[in-house]
């Protein structure tokens, strides 16, 4: 154990300007960049996206949506090319942005502002914004900026979410009610079509039927009788040449009044004294159709046969052309009505089917009118600053101390860093050389067991001289890497910008 331990620390003196040169590079790598890096100053702000004061669920609308969507769509709208470039312009960000293209200022700008967002249930939900740059008076105006955006954003957002919910329910409400008053004239344009033939008359139609075809029998009976009874005084006249006149017409309809006003009379008569006014009424009804009927009477008893005969027959033929007049217009409501009442069952289905139609489009009338009335309740509530809000929980400020860079954390990584490297190339000379230096290799590498084995031996001049050669090396590479330092950031790119780039290159 203790050979090998003198065996490597020979090896380390020998490999030690390499080594020193590597650990020398690193390290002050790293002090030039902990040294060389700018100052940078950071400060946030914290918004909370505070519940409504009005809770009343009959407001709702579609426009409410999550919170956490709702800052992820505030902090997309942010972030915005315009934005970035607005808020890098009038705050000043870079000193030679007329030397930097718009892209370059916007990635800039992305770089150093990072947007957060914190929620969960039963927890608030946060938006923490924060800004870095080497002026703390000028990552505050930048942050409050950024708030005064969202701010904006949010409100305009939510105002104007409402109005679009709120315009496209007016437009449906209005689009529907044109589509009912549509369907109502159609409804009543059908009605006032088949007028005849409409269900809810079906019952009268069916009645005024019945009672027509009752009265059409009647007619045709009368008219049979008429044409009888006419057929008879003509035979009986030119058999006989004469015929009895009396009973040759019915009697009209006075006559047939006149015998029941005074069968009537009559009976009154028998329960009532001449005086009572009901006689008094009845007698005077009875003269005066006895009246009216003796002044229609022949002018005289000695009128001729023939004339007689002839009034009779004309008054039979009159009656027997009013007869078959109305048995013509009873038959031709009656085909009208059969007609009607066979399109009434067609007709119900058509009307049934539009009023369905009708009851659809009404419902969802109702339903966009509902909508639209929560659309502007929601909008109202939205214009009063009553709804859903991002306020500022906490303002920027402007930062006292940096936030970075850490110079220490630097230092320390660079001398981390040459140290690994000088360790790795020790550990990587060693894999790489294969020759025998010891006799524990030749029994390794040649499965010989030699009896003994001799070092090299050297004098004193010789051991001076290689002591020499090692504390050159050593000076060399000490002078050397400091001065080659010194000239790749003097004369090339300085070393903190050609770390980033390196660093950006193998990321």
């Amino acid at each position: 154990m203790i050979d090998d331990i003198r065996f490597y620390a020979r090896i380390l003196s020998s490999r030690l300007p390499a080594m020193a040169g590597l650990f020398l590079l690193a390290s002050g790598i790293g002090l030039v960049v902990a040294v060389r890096a700018p100052t940078t100053y950071a400060t946030s702000a914290k918004l909370l996206v505070e519940s409504p004061e009005i809770l009343d669920t009959t407001a709702r609308a579609p426009s409410d949506i999550a919170a956490a969507e709702q800052l992820e769509v505030i902090q997309q709208r942010l972030m915005t090319r315009a934005n970035l470039l607005d808020v890098a312009r009038q705050n000043a960000v870079f000193a030679n942005a007329s030397a930097m293209s718009p892209d370059d200022i916007v990635e800039q700008m992305r770089e150093r502002t990072a947007v957060t967002q914190s929620s969960g249930r039963n927890k608030a939900t946060l938006m923490t914004i924060r800004f870095s740059g080497p002026d703390p008076q000028q990552v505050a105006a930048v942050v409050n900026q950024y708030v005064t955006i969202v701010l904006s954003t949010n409100s305009s957002f939510r105002a104007g979410r409402a109005q679009s919910t709120l315009d496209f329910f007016q437009q449906e409400v209005d689009t529907l009610s044109q589509e009912l008053d549509r369907q109502s004239a159609r409804l009543v344009e059908f009605k006032n079509t088949n007028a005849d033939a409409l269900p809810e008359t079906l019952e009268y139609r069916m009645s005024r039927q019945a009672l027509l075809q009752e009265r059409l029998s009647r007619s045709v009976r009368d008219l049979d009788d008429l044409q009888k009874q006419r057929a008879s005084i003509q035979r009986a006249y030119e058999a006989n040449g004469t015929f009895d006149a009396s009973g040759a017409l019915p009697l009209t309809p006075e006559q047939r009044q006149l015998q029941t006003l005074e069968q009537e009379l009559s009976n009154a008569l028998a329960v009532y004294s001449p005086q009572n006014p009901k006689i008094r009424l009845l007698q005077a009804q009875v003269d005066a159709l006895r009246e009216r009927l003796t002044k229609q009477a022949p002018a005289s008893e000695g009128t001729s046969t023939d004339s007689v005969l002839n009034v009779t027959l004309a008054e039979i033929d009159t009656r027997i052309a009013g007869l078959q007049q109305e048995i013509a217009s009873v038959q031709t409501e009656l085909e009208a009505l059969a007609d009607g009442i066979n399109r009434t069952p067609s007709n119900r289905i058509a009307i049934e089917a539009m009023e369905r139609q009708r009851a659809d489009t009404q419902a969802l009338y109702s339903a966009a009118v509902q909508r639209l009335n929560q659309a502007r309740m929601t909008e109202r509530i939205e214009l009063s600053s009553k709804g859903e809000r991002i306020s500022v929980l906490e303002p920027a400020s402007v930062p006292d101390a940096p936030s970075s860079p850490n110079r220490p954390k630097i230092v320390a990584i660079g001398v981390a860093a040459g140290l690994a490297l000088a360790g790795g190339l020790f550990v990587l000379l060693e894999l790489v050389n294969q020759s025998v230096r010891r006799p524990g290799d030749i029994v390794a590498r040649l499965d010989i067991t030699p009896l003994a084995t001799l070092p090299r031996i050297e004098t004193a001049v010789q051991r001076r001289l290689r002591r020499l050669r090692r504390l050159t090396g050593v000076a060399v590479v000490a002078v050397s890497v400091p001065a080659l330092l010194w000239a790749l950031d003097t004369y090339y790119m300085p070393l903190d910008r050609l770390f980033s780039l390196i660093v950006e290159r193998l990321t």
